[in-house]
């Protein structure tokens, strides 16, 4: 996949963790910059760590299969994951949950470490996905800690201007975008 393409996936799956920042942002009076670094080098330090772990993941996999076509399996699996993140931030956008807005004078980093974790879940599945595609590992760690920070700074900044109210646009752009890789992916490889 080229450098475009990759982009595309990270900002996909980067685009749940914007959401989240949004609904955060809101909820503060004021921006404490020291706290926004902690914040994104915690969020960032997650998403590079489970990535990495996933693409090692899926290359030990593709190490010890006895399966001809493994190439091709891991192809195959990579599109699903695709689809299947598109399908949960299209849910997200559908149940478009309500956030209880009330004044929080700091933003505790406990709870950004557990959005770090849960995130990470599904940074690990695309980390294996790029895997199977034999992506090149360090442009991608580039890539998911350049559009970490700036989703993080970006969402809880827009959450802090002008409320929660896009996240449902947001998670839609995010599962469109992977599944214009899973699209990319079948047609591109499988077919």
């Amino acid at each position: 996949m080229n450098w475009m393409e990759n982009l595309l996936i990270v900002a996909g799956v980067s685009l749940d963790i914007f959401a989240a920042m949004e609904c955060q942002g809101s909820l503060v009076a004021k921006i404490n910059k020291k706290n926004l670094t902690v914040i994104c080098g915690i969020v960032a330090l997650a998403q590079l760590i489970t990535l990495y772990l996933g693409h090692f993941l899926s290359s030990l996999f593709c190490r010890y299969r006895s399966v001809p076509d493994e190439k091709l399996l891991g192809q195959i699996i990579s599109m699903v994951i695709f689809m299947i993140l598109g399908i949960r931030l299209m849910v997200k956008a559908i149940r478009n949950e309500h956030v209880e807005e009330h004044l929080e004078h700091h933003l505790g980093i406990r709870r950004f470490v557990r959005m770090a974790c849960i995130s990470g879940i599904y940074t690990l599945l695309t980390g294996i996905a790029f895997g199977f595609l034999e992506t090149n590992v360090l442009m991608i760690l580039i890539m998911i800690v350049v559009c970490t920070v700036a989703f993080v700074i970006g969402g809880i900044y827009t959450g802090y201007r002008v409320g929660y109210e896009a996240k449902t646009k947001v998670y839609i752009v995010g599962a469109l975008l992977l599944w214009v890789a899973g699209l990319d992916v079948l047609i591109g490889r499988i077919l």
